[in-house]
């Protein structure tokens, strides 16, 4: 029996559970445990912004001692840093778009009933949960939360003695970032095998939405990448805890010789930034696959290239396991190396350009409605493009070295990989609320909601790049009393209080998110007009998703103004035949 079978057997053979425990808390079904994803990450988002909101109050006003807090002491400030880049990477960007999104609706899009192991997909999320508990710990242990940064660079992350935050704390640290891989590492083989093993009758790979496209390679991206992570912090934790010296050469640390001999910090370097970069994709693929998907519907046209955009999403896979050393430039790499890092960046913005052009390709003469998913979608673009335009400045290594410690490069990866794929994640809570809670969001906040962020945003991280190229360092708890920075102090205001507004308009979602839960206008069953499987079930989908009825395919998921068709849209379940666009 193929899995399909099997797993529609299984999911019409037993009735969904009905206690409270088995139902909502160690589920099986892949719809609660995306839901389960998506609120670890809304309560994980906004603890990352509260750690950023004190770093930016401490750069402007170092002296102030806040209420609750006390006055941030610079170690204090490492650890808000390094506590910040994780959670935010980890149990934000990496599992709201795939964990969360991702399980719920790519069985719905390819037709299955279910995850193709559903014990396997309940584990992975509480194995995630564990490992965001486990460094939320890391606060409140005897020496505090480390200071090594999220990138976790040894000799500082591998030795106890290092400094505040390098004992309990930094172990906590570690030990999240092990669990959250093994976790990943589940999710990802659970991806592709329901991918690969799951879909439809006549849901061929050529038909399947970009989403499905972007949550499938960024599963086998997944199944790459944090394997190798979690070597490395296992092998971090030895050399913490067992007097290994993978990372540590000898070394004289706060005075001590550490007795550590013959390690090397570059093969941590190169062991996270393996990693590291192909984590840049995870994060933004999906929300690719989502813009996609949304410049179609609400365009109302078939998306330009569809072939180019899922070679695009290919090259994008594959190119972003060959680019890790532009990381290390400054690490006194050989210049021939350095050459080739630089060739094979310039090389992964041509897929990333083919994407773009694509989009404009599909917006360009269409009748765009701007609803608020289409808002946020056309926002990703725009920053995607921003961000990503400072990308081949700092692939030259010759303008990244007197670059790579400023404040430009803060303000680059914010925009290109953590501002625009959190637009993803908004475009999609929008798009999907109504199938996920059966009522709509309201639109007029939601309109508030982006105006607000998109121009903070702005704001907040364009300003970045100006100051890191005036000389700005990153990572420096305090700058007020340095003669030559003294002219960026005003702009630090600014861009301060511009993320004191933009923090302050996440409340305006959270507020409509929860509102519109229970007031919401009740929503049909597509109220978009889209064209994908998830529209053509029940609001919200049943317990197997299509009540008891297996979906067969006919046509492409982007089947807009078809001549001849007596809609402007065309689902791909029904029987009539269209010819491909």
């Amino acid at each position: 029996m193929a899995t399909r079978d099997f797993a529609a057997h299984e999911s019409h053979a037993h009735a969904a559970p009905q206690g409270f425990i088995r139902k909502w808390v160690f589920s099986f079904d892949h719809k609660v445990i995306g839901l389960q994803y998506y609120f670890l990450a809304l309560t994980a988002v906004f603890v990352g912004m509260f750690l950023s909101l004190l770093m930016r109050i401490h750069l402007i006003w170092p002296t102030v001692a806040l209420p609750l807090v006390g006055e941030i002491r610079p170690e204090t400030y490492l650890s808000l840093l390094t506590m910040h880049g994780t959670i935010m990477v980890f149990f934000v960007l990496t599992t709201a778009p795939q964990g969360g999104f991702g399980n719920y609706f790519l069985p719905i899009q390819i037709g299955a009933a279910d995850m193709a192991f559903p014990v396997l997909n309940m584990l992975s999320f509480w194995v995630t949960l564990l490992g965001y508990i486990v460094i939320l710990a890391a606060f409140f242990v005897p020496g505090g939360a480390p200071l090594h940064g999220w990138t976790g660079y040894p000799p500082l992350s591998a030795l106890p003695s290092a400094g505040p935050g390098e004992g309990l704390g930094a172990d906590l640290w570690a030990i999240s970032i092990g669990l959250f891989c093994i976790g990943a590492l589940m999710s990802a083989l659970n991806f592709i095998t329901t991918t690969l093993d799951m879909r439809a009758k006549g849901m061929t790979m050529m038909r399947m939405p970009l989403t499905c496209w972007a949550w499938f390679v960024t599963a086998i991206l997944g199944l790459l990448a944090f394997g190798v992570l979690l070597s490395a912090a296992i092998l971090l934790l030895l050399d913490r805890n067992a007097g290994t010296s993978f990372y540590v050469p000898l070394v004289v640390v706060n005075g001590q010789l550490a007795a550590h001999k013959g390690g090397s910090p570059l093969l941590w370097q190169h062991l996270f930034w393996f990693f590291g970069h192909p984590e840049v994709y995870i994060a933004i693929l999906p929300a690719m696959g989502l813009c996609s998907q949304l410049v179609s519907v609400f365009s109302r046209k078939p998306i330009f290239g569809y072939k180019a955009m899922v070679y695009a999403i290919l090259s994008i896979g594959l190119l972003g396991f060959m680019v890790w050393g532009h990381h290390m430039f400054m690490s006194g790499m050989s210049p021939y190396t350095a050459f080739a890092f630089s060739i094979m960046t310039m090389a992964i913005g041509v897929p990333s350009a083919i994407k773009t052009f694509n989009w404009l390709g599909t917006l360009w003469g269409g009748r765009i409605r701007l609803s608020s998913p289409m808002l946020f979608a056309i926002g990703f673009v725009s920053l995607f493009v921003s961000g990503g335009i400072s990308g081949p400045f700092l692939a030259q290594p010759t303008l990244d070295i007197p670059l790579h410690d400023t404040a430009f490069v803060t303000g680059h990866f914010h925009l290109i990989m953590g501002v625009a794929s959190i637009f993803g994640i908004f475009a999609a809570t929008y798009y999907w609320f109504p199938k996920m809670f059966g009522r709509m969001m309201s639109e007029g906040l939601a309109r508030w909601h982006f105006w607000f962020t998109f121009v903070g945003t702005y704001c907040i991280f364009m300003p970045m790049h100006y100051a890191g190229m005036a000389g700005q360092p990153r990572r420096y708890s305090q700058f007020t009393e340095l003669h030559y920075l003294e002219h960026l102090i005003p702009l630090n205001k600014f861009i301060t209080f511009a993320a004191f507004v933009t923090i302050s308009a996440q409340f305006l979602f959270l507020f409509n998110l929860f509102w519109s839960m229970k007031f919401g206008k009740k929503a049909s069953d597509n109220p978009w007009e889209a064209t994908t499987l998830e529209w053509t079930t029940a609001t919200p989908p049943p317990h197997d998703n299509f009540g008891g009825r297996t979906p067969v395919v006919y046509n492409g998921p982007y089947e807009y103004s078809v001549p001849g068709a007596p809609r402007d849209y065309v689902m791909q379940t029904d029987p009539t035949v269209i010819a491909a666009h």
